[in-house]
């Protein structure tokens, strides 16, 4: 194996497993570690700085930091039922507690650079872009039919979730920088659109067409049967404030989730989830179908959808047939009937969540913007241009349904491309991250962050009481940690970022940091293929999606190898060195967003 090269910014980037996984790339432990010194207004904005909505992501976010957190992995040889760092709920502390940070914000520009920029939609995708472009200067004007800006977030997330205010708080902090917020304004031509003379347009109009069940009865008992995230726009704006007694919720994603719950608060005593697939294949986080099952609803899964059963024009129930699941020598999955009866179940409405698509019957086929087979734009997956160079997308309209981080992320990587675009600059040359390494060394045996691993379990969420928060759709739900909780779970992390960074030529190698290490991650060996190393390791390193650090050759010819897989990051290595080879350096990667070292250096003219 080759000597690791540690000046790779990826290198120690996907050691830091949470900010690896982030689409966004926020710097997890370091605002973990902010929020533990009680610093919250400092970790609010380490947070904004990238994932620009830390108070909704902090109650929203799909979390894809939490499955990568290295907690569960270290914690799997010990505990029948390992987790993560709270890091999503951490992140709302921050928010809660941060105070006034409008101070420490960006100002509007002074001065306009003279490029105006339409976005359509006020979602998260648009509200980044407009985010890092209006401090530029550029003159940004966002788009949305509703009259108050959020997109999804406002429409699709319920209240008992994401109360309104933050929405507000967070949006106004971005429409505060200058933005021009048509809201009320639906967008109906593109060709129009380009016709006002905007330098660079960026579409942001999410997935906003419901999937549709066709199956008998549909037409029949149409007046009960709603299409999910229509059903929850309407009672996001008021139009919606009752449903019947008895609902069922067809679909098994985030929206079902969010059908059901917001069912049993107008008024839905009987509201149950019936779903084609497994439980454990649904789409929805595992955490949102456990909060609607606390909440007392049912989920029946494989059940296939036959038929709307009515009378006189009165859906009465819906009938479905049962299925198992079959795979083939592929691993494909096959739903086969399992023979049984058809099951009915009575209800008085059903809510239809079962995906969502996009809807561009706005953009003229004809003005430049080539759609696929699918009806997807064609984009540059890197730059998320279209074949209209000045049409730029993100979000669910650019790739499809996802979630709130990875609309944010494709804001910022937008805003990269619409920066150079207007600059006359290829816009595929990315810029480089930020990228620093210090050393936390104090003293001997001293370092500047708190290396001690907690052995505490994961902390609840308190809730508020379920009776009392079903009375009332605006109530939210959960309560979140106070200040004292939120240090203890800040305590689990095991800063990730501060590395083992080891020096060959200092190493006397006396094996003592193999004999103090507590995962038996660190190795002095022969060198060879990764295939032959990492079984003989002396504790086997089986996970390939986490590197070996590999050093040069030592005087012996023995190489040090470790498995950064299950590493503590305790420190206890650099502590028991005798002559410093090891050091605990903090690894800090910072995205480069748009005008910030992103733009080639412009030369003068002569």
């Amino acid at each position: 194996m080759q000597p690791t090269d540690i000046r790779n910014p990826d290198y120690f980037h996907r050691v830091v497993d949470c900010q690896w996984a982030c689409p966004a790339h926020t710097p997890v432990p370091e605002y973990i570690r902010l929020i533990a010194a009680g610093r919250y207004a400092d970790a609010y904005l380490v947070n904004w700085k990238s994932n620009v909505f830390p108070g909704i992501l902090g109650r929203t976010c799909d979390r894809p930091c939490e499955p990568a957190c290295r907690r569960g992995r270290v914690e799997a040889q010990q505990l029948p039922r390992p987790e993560p760092v709270a890091i999503c709920r951490l992140k709302r502390v921050a928010a809660d507690f941060k105070g006034d940070v409008r101070s420490r914000l960006p100002k509007r520009a002074r001065r306009s650079n003279g490029k105006r920029v339409a976005c359509v939609g006020a979602g998260p995708a648009s509200l980044t872009v407009a985010r890092d472009l209006a401090p530029l200067g550029y003159q940004v004007t966002v788009f949305d039919q509703d009259a108050r800006a959020g997109g999804m977030i406002r429409s699709q997330i319920p209240r008992f979730r994401l109360p309104e205010e933050v929405i507000d708080e967070e949006a106004g902090y971005i429409l505060d920088l200058g933005v021009d917020f048509r809201g009320g304004v639906r967008v109906e031509s593109m060709g129009r659109l380009l016709e006002e003379n905007y330098d660079a347009v960026f579409v942001g109009s999410g997935a906003p067409r419901g999937r549709d069940l066709q199956i008998p009865g549909r037409r029949e008992a149409a007046e009960r049967i709603h299409i999910g995230i229509d059903w929850l726009a309407s009672v996001s704006f008021g139009h919606t404030t009752r449903i019947g007694r008895r609902v069922i919720v067809l679909g098994g994603g985030n929206t079902a989730m969010d059908c059901c719950r917001t069912a049993r608060r107008l008024g839905g005593e009987d509201v149950k989830v019936i779903v084609r697939s497994g439980f454990d294949e649904m789409k929805a986080s595992p955490w949102e179908k456990e909060d609607a099952m606390h909440e007392g609803i049912p989920i029946l899964d494989y059940r296939v959808p036959k038929a709307f059963l009515h009378e006189g024009g009165r859906l009465t129930g819906m009938r479905f047939e049962r299925v198992r699941a079959v795979y083939d020598e592929r691993g494909r999955r096959q739903l086969v009937p399992t023979g049984e009866a058809d099951e009915t179940y009575e209800c008085d409405e059903v809510l239809v969540a079962i995906g969502q698509e996009n809807a561009f019957p706005w953009i003229e086929r004809s003005i430049g913007i080539d759609f696929g087979a699918d009806g997807m734009p064609v984009l540059d997956p890197v730059t998320l241009q279209s074949t209209l160079p000045q049409v730029f997308f993100g979000g669910d309209a650019a790739l499809g349904p996802k979630n709130i981080i990875w609309a944010v992320a494709q804001g910022h990587d937008a805003a990269i491309s619409i920066d150079k675009f207007l600059h006359g600059e290829d816009i595929r040359a990315r810029p480089a991250p930020g990228v620093s390494l210090l050393s936390q060394k104090m003293g001997i045996h001293e370092w500047s962050y708190d290396n001690e691993v907690a052995t505490d379990a994961r902390h609840k969420v308190p809730w508020r009481d379920v009776n009392q928060a079903l009375r009332n759709i605006k109530v939210e739900v959960e309560l979140g940690f106070d200040a004292a909780t939120a240090w203890k779970e800040a305590q689990r992390c095991l800063n990730c970022d501060v590395q083992t960074v080891f020096t060959a030529h200092l190493c006397i190698e006396c094996d003592a940091c193999v004999d103090i290490c507590p995962t038996d991650c660190i190795n002095f060996t022969a060198n060879g293929d990764e295939s032959d190393v990492r079984p003989r390791l002396r504790a086997k390193a089986t996970n390939l999606d986490q590197p070996l650090y590999v050093s040069t050759t030592l005087k012996t010819g023995r190489v040090m190898i470790k498995d950064e897989d299950v590493c503590l990051h305790c420190g206890l290595c650099a502590e028991r060195c005798p002559t410093g080879a090891w050091d605990m350096q903090k690894f800090l990667l910072e995205m480069t967003h748009a005008g910030h070292g992103c733009r080639a250096p412009q030369r003068r003219a002569a």
